[in-house]
């Protein structure tokens, strides 16, 4: 992945700010989050006070909740219910940047390698033999798009399959009651549902690596506000991650942790965790953001939206745009609502934070 320098402009900008920024406002600040693999980490940081330690290295409250439902945790974001959430590149695009919310992905985590996957009752490993087949998802989310990837592998068309739409809460219930001849989810629910040992996974992430990113998007302007939040929140994360990343008694005893609030075992979360391929280090992080490959990512991802109707009547990103390092912009430059803004990311590689 190249490496791409971040504009002298844009870095100069953050390093004015102050380390310890004084906050206009007093209110907290509220981060939410929901179960994956990718992203257990904010509810052990904020059990084990990482958060609490780099919000008041900045004077600033971070209140971080788990919302059980991932759909809706976004929604409320969109809402301005919370002022960063966990979500998807595709998410990020079809839920708050088509709804008019400014967002910015702050922080590039990891992205899907084998943890988004698809699932057929019996025991064919053909793809084609989707064809015909009812199929339970959360409807436009990552998992339609995976499906959508699948059906392109099989040389099928959408129309070929049925979709019924199913809560991520409720899709392992509504499974194992007997409905659906194929399921698409994500980790944890999708291991938990391998293990069940009646179906076969033909398809996952791993077929199309680094098209399902795992970001935390804060509200734009609330970042140009309030730089310091962003500051406190990729501090508080790379921390975090190099904890996790630990080969030794403290990293096993953290993914232990996190394996315990997402209800399985540390074998079955470290397993959970090679199917993602996570930037432990920021300079990491920063280089994939910056990559010249994120505007074709994202073209393939809003080509998606488009065919869903995701982005609304006609091309969307004839409405709106995304903006990239360097300048770059995808779509209208005049409505920019999703930034993918590699500069807190390349200042904790830099050890500026």
């Amino acid at each position: 992945m190249l490496t791409r320098l971040l504009s002298c402009s844009l870095l100069a900008l953050l390093l004015l700010q102050p380390a310890h920024a004084t906050p206009q406002e007093t209110r907290p600040f509220k981060v939410c989050w929901s179960i994956y693999a990718g992203w257990m980490l904010w509810g052990y940081m904020a059990e084990e006070g990482i958060i609490d330690k780099w919000a008041n290295k900045y004077g600033i409250e971070i209140q971080v909740e788990q919302v059980p439902d991932y759909v809706a945790s976004i929604e409320q974001y969109t809402a301005n219910q919370y002022d960063a959430c966990a979500m998807t590149n595709m998410d990020a695009l079809t839920i708050p940047a088509t709804a008019g919310v400014d967002s910015t992905a702050l922080i590039v985590g990891n992205f899907s390698a084998g943890a988004d996957g698809v699932l057929v009752r019996g025991g064919s490993k053909d793809l084609k033999d989707l064809k015909g087949k009812t199929i339970l998802l959360v409807e436009n989310s990552v998992s339609h798009y995976l499906l959508s990837r699948a059906l392109e592998w099989a040389h099928l068309q959408p129309s070929d399959v049925t979709i019924e739409n199913v809560s991520d809460k409720d899709l392992a219930q509504v499974w194992r009651s007997g409905k659906g001849d194929a399921v698409v989810t994500w980790n944890p629910i999708l291991a938990d549902l391998r293990q069940d040992g009646d179906s076969v996974q033909v398809f996952s992430s791993h077929h199309v690596p680094g098209e399902i990113l795992d970001l935390l998007v804060i509200n734009s302007q609330t970042l140009t506000q309030h730089p310091e939040l962003g500051r406190a929140l990729t501090g508080a994360w790379f921390e975090g991650m190099r904890l996790m990343g630990l080969p030794n008694a403290a990293g096993a005893a953290a993914r232990a942790s996190m394996a315990r609030a997402a209800d399985t075992t540390p074998e079955d979360f470290d397993e959970q965790l090679r199917t993602i391929r996570s930037f432990y280090a920021p300079r990491s992080a920063a280089a994939f953001a910056s990559g010249e490959k994120m505007p074709d990512l994202m073209q393939r991802v809003a080509n998606f939206a488009d065919a869903q109707q995701l982005l609304g009547d006609g091309p969307g990103l004839q409405r709106l745009g995304i903006s990239f390092s360097d300048n770059r912009v995808l779509g209208n430059p005049a409505q920019i609502m999703l930034r993918f803004n590699p500069a807190y990311m390349q200042l904790a590689a830099d050890n500026q934070l």
